[in-house]
């Protein structure tokens, strides 16, 4: 079973191989990510973070979720150096660790329910557990940063998250807290690793560091995040232990 909902400002790709209580695991899927969105869009003027970064309530009020998210923002905050930043723009906007952190959520209640293979992907950040259609590894395209219709690389997963950052869709939006300017010489970054909140935060801290992110991504794999970037001038890297198919 197949579903796509538009939510978040972005497309979501909800499959369901072989679940017979499919409809209800999307509705419930699709309910959660449309809570998100109400309660972290930084384009509602009505949304909990939006109230939240005015000064109309007070941490203390504020949802479990909420609190969670600044917790690891915080926390993202010290182990990049200062790279990942929800203040990174001049106010608050977590939306670079709240996409793939609601996408990890669903993920695990969808487990919890009894779906032990589905896939699910919010506009380039995926979550798959269990064998794909096939039976075999789900399959993932890596984008080519400058032709739309190739591809860098194939990736196969059968339980993990694959996540990419990159300016060749949206252009220079992430930005290097350093400069206060958009980040430069890296023009893709992908992570693949255990947890989507994790890997799809890693490959925002490391387009923003530049090309020295290469170097702090490589020391990431032994956590089981791997990697795949390529750089403003058409150079590609990878880590040893990325899932090429």
């Amino acid at each position: 079973m197949r579903h796509v909902e538009h939510v978040m400002g972005t497309v979501v790709s909800i499959e369901l191989p072989d679940d017979s209580a499919g409809p209800e695991l999307i509705a419930s899927t699709c309910a959660w990510l449309h809570e998100v969105d109400a309660r972290f869009s930084t384009y509602r003027d009505d949304s909990e973070v939006c109230r939240f970064r005015r000064g109309e309530i007070a941490l203390d009020d504020c949802s479990a979720d909420l609190r969670h998210v600044l917790d690891r923002c915080a926390d993202l905050w010290r182990e990049t150096d200062g790279y990942f930043d929800a203040y990174a723009g001049g106010q608050l906007d977590p939306s670079g660790y709240v996409k793939g952190w609601s996408v990890e959520v669903a993920s695990q209640r969808l487990h919890d329910a009894g779906s032990g293979r589905h896939y699910l992907n919010a506009g380039g950040d995926i979550r798959m557990r269990g064998a794909g259609p096939s039976g075999g590894p789900w399959r993932v395209g890596v984008r080519h940063p400058w032709e739309a219709d190739k591809l860098s690389w194939v990736l196969a997963l059968t339980d993990g998250a694959v996540a990419t950052s990159g300016t060749y869709e949206r252009g220079a939006h992430i930005i290097n807290p350093r400069t206060g300017k958009p980040a430069t010489g890296l023009r893709s970054v992908t992570v693949t690793g255990p947890d989507l909140a994790l890997a799809d935060a890693y490959a925002t801290a490391a387009l923003a560091m530049g090309e020295a992110g290469l170097a702090w991504l490589a020391k990431k794999a032994a956590e089981g995040y791997e990697s795949a970037a390529v750089t403003d001038d058409g150079r590609a890297f990878t880590s040893p232990g990325l899932p090429v198919a």
